[in-house]
């Protein structure tokens, strides 16, 4: 499942992470940049389930907790309109 940025959304990368903004409602999300990482990988094209399993790699972090936040943090996108399955 491809994943791409809402059309009306853009991204600012900032030394702390990321803003996303929807330009249509005014609504914005901060991503720190570990949420960066995620969703970078998701928009290049990796599964959620490789993105976590970079999460792992990058930061020992446990898999099953990696799988839930990069669950979660798709989910947030989704509902807040801000990503979309292509």
């Amino acid at each position: 499942m491809p994943l791409r940025l809402h059309p009306d959304v853009t991204m600012a990368v900032t030394d702390d992470g990321a803003v996303l903004l929807h330009q249509r409602t005014g609504r914005y999300w901060q991503l720190n940049n570990t949420g960066v990482l995620v969703l970078r990988g998701l928009l290049d094209g990796d599964s959620p389930e490789q993105t976590a399993d970079a999460l792992v790699d990058r930061h020992r972090a446990d898999l099953a907790d990696a799988r839930r936040d990069v669950s979660a943090l798709v989910d947030g996108l989704r509902a807040a309109q801000l990503l979309r399955e292509v």
